[in-house]
């Protein structure tokens, strides 16, 4: 079964509360688990920002809702309980809760409007009435990162070949190759034979060697031209390499390189950009948001 939206876990949630006695955090997220015929991999799923696990949110903000709505509450320190308000919840049976049958609450309206939240054509709004605000905050942030790598790589591939080869010192060094600046960029392009376009150090004390190779392609690089490079490796008696292009891979490509003993990295344009904004080459920082969260263990210990 897929991880539940969070809505959809808000029902079983208040249900885990038929037996009108107070329950853990850990409890229930373990009873829902079970509930929802979990995996492991499942329960262990990350959210897009990699902090944090995805049930664990959204068991979180229904709880929240649910909380706001007046329909449980907390009886110590992360243990809940349920209210005479949710037992006549329960008891009316309903079919399912969500955000719009909490809406019959004052508390829960007054709570959504303190966070500034507003009523939006149904059309516009459903997808967003599915997941947490996190999650909503997580979407607008990859489609805004999306949108950057297009612009970086389509700027990339209009450069030229001699920017290309900054471009990729700037990036490796940002990562942690090379050194300092001034030994990258005399290691890399300054090769060009063999298939081989630069030599970078893989750490700072120079313990082993990167051979790398860049193509400013709009084609896609297939096997001969990664053999070629392999080959050239081989000729170094080296087994370390990076394939950087602004295009993209075959299938036969990627499928060689793992095939073989060479550790050989291949960097497509999609790649490439991703890295340029992770390491900041090529952009600049607008704005930055910080998420906070109860810290449970500071309270834990008072």
């Amino acid at each position: 079964m897929s991880i539940p939206n969070f809505q959809t876990i808000m029902l079983p949630l208040l249900q885990c509360f038929s037996d009108e006695q107070e329950h853990s955090v850990q409890d229930l997220m373990s009873t829902l688990a079970k509930k929802f015929a979990l995996s492991q991999d499942e329960l262990n799923t990350l959210s897009p920002s990699g902090k944090q696990k995805i049930f664990y949110n959204r068991v979180g903000w229904a709880r929240t809702y649910l909380t706001k709505a007046g329909l449980f509450e907390m009886s110590r320190r992360s243990y809940y309980r349920i209210t005479e308000r949710g037992k006549q919840v329960l008891a009316s049976n309903p079919s399912r809760i969500d955000t719009r049958f909490l809406e019959q609450f004052p508390e829960y309206v007054e709570f959504r409007e303190r966070e500034g939240v507003r009523r939006r054509p149904k059309e516009s709004r459903n997808n967003e009435e599915e997941k947490t605000p996190e999650e909503i905050l997580e979407d607008a942030y990859e489609e805004i990162r999306d949108g950057l790598a297009q612009e970086l790589l389509g700027l990339v591939k209009q450069s030229s070949p001699s920017f290309f080869e900054r471009l990729v010192v700037e990036l490796l060094v940002s990562m942690g190759y090379g050194g300092s600046r001034r030994d990258a960029a005399r290691a890399v392009g300054q090769v060009g034979d063999e298939g081989i376009d630069g030599i970078i150090d893989e750490d700072r004390l120079g313990l082993d060697t990167i051979y790398i190779q860049a193509k400013r392609w709009d084609n896609v690089v297939g096997r001969p031209e990664i053999q070629k490079f392999v080959g050239a490796l081989m000729g170094k008696r080296s087994k370390k390499g990076v394939f950087i292009t602004t295009s993209s891979f075959s299938k036969e490509a990627v499928e060689y390189v793992s095939s073989i003993d060479a550790k050989i990295v291949l960097i497509d344009g999609k790649r490439l950009a991703e890295l340029m904004i992770d390491y900041d080459v090529g952009v600049t920082t607008v704005t930055t948001y910080q998420l906070k969260r109860v810290d449970s263990d500071y309270f834990g210990n008072g």
